[in-house]
């Protein structure tokens, strides 16, 4: 598969994921901070990061791993007051 296609792919994955968990959050049938939601942030944040550092969108890809922080953090935090 031509690279560009393969990131095309991985881009329209991380944007579904990220769609998903907010429909999913928005629909009350997950929690904001429930681990499949942030599973789904990281996923899909790290999917996004991989699309926009390849088109050059450093903007869009600076967000990107900040969700994706956001989404690490609040996992580890919720695994710490279990």
């Amino acid at each position: 598969m031509e690279l560009k296609i393969l990131v095309d792919v991985i881009g329209w994955i991380g944007a579904l994921a990220l769609l998903t968990a907010y429909g999913l959050v928005s629909l009350r049938r997950i929690e904001g901070d429930a681990s499949g939601y942030q599973r789904l942030n990281l996923v899909g944040g790290a999917c996004l990061v991989v699309n926009t550092v390849y088109y050059g969108a450093y903007p869009s890809s600076l967000v990107n791993l900040v969700w994706i922080g956001i989404a690490i953090y609040t996992m580890s935090r919720k695994r710490i007051n279990a």
